[in-house]
């Protein structure tokens, strides 16, 4: 059983080879960059001091341009993935996300300050992008693995994406450091930075497209429209079906608050480093690159302890920290203080998240798992308009005031422990391997 366990090719579905699972899972290497690079770590940060020149309103521009992406992306992932289905073209539509986000990315270095508009369509469309490719990787592992394997291999690709994160990042800081030792201002490294990141995401994508296969086969022709035609149809079914699962629903709907205050600290995390405690970008860089080896080493831990401690346990431990962190982000005033804040968001970080998906996956009637997988991406990419949005409004509305931001932002992690504490853990596992004729009375 031990030598099962170490065996990679154990986890596999028939006639599928381990270099292309590798291939599967460097396309998270290949991806992170971008959301390291731009999100998190540099180009955010730049679009707001730089692009935008520190206005009022221009963190609310650049959590408005993140909104308008996930939203589009929600809007056409059901039709997308229906015609990808349809006509057996995932890899096909994986290649067309792949070549457009790495277009616009490397774009964004054409915008300079001033070029607020510029920068605001490119990352819409450069998230837009990104996002419906990872929902494109996301579809082929359930062909690459055993149902009882599936989250073993899915970590290979999230442990794998924060290394690629950290050689995209790493990349960028050497290139800053010798920009700024021959003189350069952020208006000439910067835009370099978003050149690299697109350079190392086409690179290191090869692999997916030299590897991974379609399996899938094509619908006929005769088939098609009533299958486009009904994309949206079971989304909707879906989000019927959900309500027969009282505590599946409860942790849907936390799960929304809470990975609000998550994706609003990944999407502005650096602008408050430079906002409030004037971090430079070479300061923040550092940061981001020791956060992602703190969520490394933090979902590791968690992921040892979870089942230890229980779904509910682990996951009300992460938020604690979350709030945590918020309030000393909030009352930091020296760079000291908030790099401990920092590293405790990396510890929290991935442990969550992974934490999150698991309970997702516990509460799902069985044979339906993919189904409500949907319905927990769909509530991640609700998240990532609600928070962002609300801390670009709070800072708008207070005149730049990124620590009020920054607090309103812990009040997502508050809420979303209230009512964690309603989920009943046991009573949704049975509700969810009942069948469904035998589930009586309503939530």
């Amino acid at each position: 059983m031990a030598n099962a366990e170490l065996n990679p090719s154990s986890s596999l579905a028939d006639n599928v080879a381990v270099r292309e699972v590798i291939g599967w899972a460097m396309y998270d290497f290949a991806n992170s960059g971008y959301t390291t690079v731009v999100i998190t770590a540099i180009f955010n940060a730049w679009f707001v001091s730089g692009i935008a020149g520190n206005a009022p309103w221009a963190t609310f521009a650049w959590t408005a341009a993140l909104s308008a992406s996930y939203l589009a992306i929600m809007l056409t992932a059901p039709l997308i993935g229906a015609w990808a289905d349809a006509h057996a073209a995932k890899k096909r539509v994986l290649a067309w996300t792949t070549v457009g986000c790495i277009a616009f990315t490397a774009a964004l270095a054409l915008a300079g300050p001033g070029d607020v508009a510029l920068a605001v369509m490119l990352i819409v469309l450069s998230n837009f992008f990104f996002g419906t490719g990872e929902n494109v990787i996301a579809a082929f592992l359930p062909e690459l693995a055993h149902g009882r394997a599936l989250g073993k291999v899915s970590g290979w690709g999230w442990s794998l994406g924060y290394l690629g994160g950290l050689l995209s990042l790493g990349a960028c800081l050497v290139w800053v450091n010798h920009a700024q030792s021959a003189g350069q201002t952020a208006a000439q490294f910067v835009p370099v930075t978003l050149l690299i990141t697109a350079a190392l995401f086409a690179l290191a994508s090869l692999p997916t497209f030299l590897f991974l296969r379609e399996r899938a086969v094509p619908i006929p022709a005769a088939q098609l429209q009533g299958t486009l035609s009904t994309a949206y149809a079971r989304v909707g079914e879906t989000l019927r079906q959900a309500v027969r699962y009282r505590d599946l629903r409860r942790f849907l709907v936390c799960l929304v608050f809470y990975q609000a205050g998550i994706q609003t600290v990944i999407a502005l995390a650096a602008i408050y480093a430079q906002q409030a405690l004037e971090f430079s970008t070479q300061d923040t860089i550092v940061l981001i690159l020791v956060v992602n080896v703190t969520a490394a080493v933090g979902a590791f831990a968690f992921g040892l302890a979870q089942d230890r401690l229980g779904h509910i346990p682990t996951i009300a431990l992460t938020l604690a920290g979350w709030i945590a962190m918020t309030l000393i982000a909030w009352q930091s005033e020296g760079r000291g203080t908030f790099w401990i804040a920092a590293n405790l968001a990396g510890v929290c970080l991935g442990s969550s998240q992974s934490a999150g998906r698991a309970l997702v996956g516990y509460l799902s009637p069985a044979g339906r798992h993919a189904e409500f997988f949907g319905l927990w991406g769909l509530a991640v990419k609700l998240s990532s308009i609600l928070g962002p949005l609300t801390y670009g409004a709070v800072s708008w509305i207070s005149g730049g005031d990124h620590r009020l931001a920054m607090l309103v932002t812990g009040g997502f992690f508050v809420i979303g422990l209230i009512i964690l504490f309603s989920v009943d853990v046991e009573r949704g596992r049975r509700s969810a391997t009942l069948p469904v004729e035998s589930e009586t009375g309503q939530p």
